[in-house]
Formats: structure tokens, sequence, C-alpha cells
């Protein structure tokens, strides 16, 4: 089920933070651009009463960037980050969702039905750019 929380819950955090460069101050920051950005937005997929999967989004109108998604330790690889990323597109009734990720996540997009292209690498490591268009 999907949900947008008001408030980041630190269950929330810890989703989102798994997606992120585990700095404690570069984590702080990025969590706290959730709290002052309006047009950042986090989404959140429920399990069995309790998150399971979190995506922290931008959008420019009728697109969506994927910032972070991460799912709960035990949860992977069960269709809840998919099923999250599919109902925030329904929800919002968007055409686009686009994420920039890596070659640990590169498969989880392809799974999911994006269009994957190789981006220019960030600090030595490859980068995939992951479209998903819808009409």
């Amino acid at each position: 089920m999907l949900t947008e929380p008001n408030t980041l819950t630190p269950e929330v955090e810890a989703l989102l933070t798994r997606a992120m460069f585990p700095d404690p101050e570069r984590l702080r920051r990025k969590l706290e651009r959730y709290r002052a950005e309006p047009e950042r937005r986090i989404f959140v997929w429920m399990a069995d009463g309790r998150p399971v999967s979190a995506a922290g989004i931008l959008q420019h109108g009728e697109e969506v960037e994927i910032l972070h998604l991460g799912t709960a330790p035990g949860e992977e690889r069960r269709g809840h980050a998919r099923a999250l990323l599919h109902a925030i597109e329904a929800h919002l009734k968007i055409t686009r969702l686009l994420a920039e990720t890596d070659d640990e996540a590169v498969g989880f997009y392809r799974r999911a039905g994006f269009q994957v292209t190789p981006a220019p690498p960030k600090g030595g490591s490859s980068r995939y750019r992951a479209v998903l268009t819808r009409p």
C-alpha cells in the first residue's frame, strides 16, 4: 500500500539512507532537504502495517526523478520497490520516471521496465540513466 507520510520517521529515514552515501553529515543534509523543500517528497510502501520500501522524489510537472530508493533488509527482491515506483507513477499521474543508478541497482530498473542507457561515470564508477515512460 502506498503512503505519503507527513513527517520523516526514523523507520522511513533508515529506508532512505540505504540509498545514500554513508557519511553522517551528508545523510543529515540530504534528509533535511526532504523536510525543507516542498518539491521533494517521500513515498512509502507498506506491507503488514510497516514501511518496507521508501522513495524520495523530485517532481518536475509530469516527470518525476527518483532521488533515493531503499528497501528494508530482508525485504529485498519481494517486489516492494517496483510496486512503490509504479504506485507513485499512477498516484501522481505522471508520464516519466527517471533515475540515475549504479552497477548494483541497474538490474532492478531493467526488471521494473525502465529503459537503461549509460550515463557519465562518477567517482570512477559506472552510472546509468533509467527511464520509464508511459503514454
